[in-house]
């Protein structure tokens, strides 16, 4: 089964060969290492594009934990372009497992190497372009620009829309609808047969993936019970206002917990980075009222 993505496609299209590092951003599971390695990789060679220059690499791996290591992932990337007439693509994918290390080279205890050293060297490289993917909690939303500060582009993936996901549905358009707004736009519950095993693979992603995340990145001690129940509350209410204080009397009246407005808030942007809601502004409010 073959999900074109076309509306992502096009935005790697547009920006090929333009000199920057191209980060592919998104919720885990939606699809971004599907984008990279088989439609983009597909539309590349049908352009021409032989194997030999496309220069690709999971770093998720074991096969690959040799690069891991920044240097070891610099060299061999540049190995590989042996030709300077000749236009290469370098795709790759979980770029967060490659490891920070300690500079070999210079006495400074605090000097270190990262994958950021190994992607703006590369985007160097004149007969090079450059493509990474990155989703986990080392590598989330506001962080990556930042990083690569003006010389990165990010294409945001989402899962399925409607008219992704209908194309590739086998049946009706009314049975794709049900199934599209009860279990969503994750490719993967598309091949899962039975309600069972669709549900199971959705709590799984959200509790053992998302959540799971969202405290490792933020060092989060002791908070799951309340992170879950922040994130089903503000799912339950969507198109309805709310705030921080709001939320923590919530916690307060109806689970008898005591929690700081100010750490429901942070929360609440930690949920951003994850890519797990998204904030929006009141329509009608302006000037003054937004401070």
């Amino acid at each position: 089964m073959e999900i074109a993505r076309n509306e992502y496609l096009q935005k790697l299209i547009s920006k090929k060969d333009n000199g920057r590092v191209k980060i592919i951003t998104g919720i885990r599971r939606c699809g971004k290492s599907y984008l990279l390695f088989e439609i983009f990789t597909k539309y590349l060679k049908e352009n021409g594009i032989s194997n030999e220059q496309i220069i690709g690499l999971a770093l998720d791996e074991l096969q690959n934990a040799k690069y891991r290591n920044p240097i070891e992932l610099d060299k061999y990337v540049r190995e590989q372009i042996k030709d300077s007439s000749k236009r290469y693509y370098i795709l790759l994918d979980e770029i967060q497992y490659v490891s920070e290390i300690q500079n070999p080279y210079v006495d400074d205890k605090e000097a270190k190497l990262n994958f950021i050293d190994v992607v703006l060297g590369l985007i160097k490289i004149s007969n090079a372009d450059v493509y990474v993917t990155g989703s986990n909690s080392k590598m989330l939303s506001s962080d990556i620009l930042t990083q690569f500060r003006d010389r990165g582009d990010e294409i945001r993936v989402f899962p399925l829309s409607f008219a992704e996901f209908y194309e590739v549905f086998d049946g009706e358009k009314q049975n794709a609808w049900i199934e599209y707004y009860t279990y969503g736009g994750m490719p993967v519950t598309l091949s899962l047969p039975s309600h069972e095993e669709k549900s199971k693979y959705l709590r799984d992603l959200f509790t053992k993936t998302y959540l799971k995340d969202v405290v490792e990145r933020n060092s989060i001690l002791n908070s799951d019970n309340i992170l879950e129940d922040l994130i089903n509350t503000i799912a339950s209410s969507i198109g309805s206002l709310t705030n921080p204080t709001k939320l923590a009397n919530t916690f307060k009246t109806e689970k008898h917990i005591n929690i700081e407005s100010n750490t429901i808030d942070k929360y609440l942007n930690y949920f951003v980075d994850a890519f797990l809601i998204s904030k929006a502004l009141r329509y009608d409010v302006k000037g003054k009222k937004y401070m």
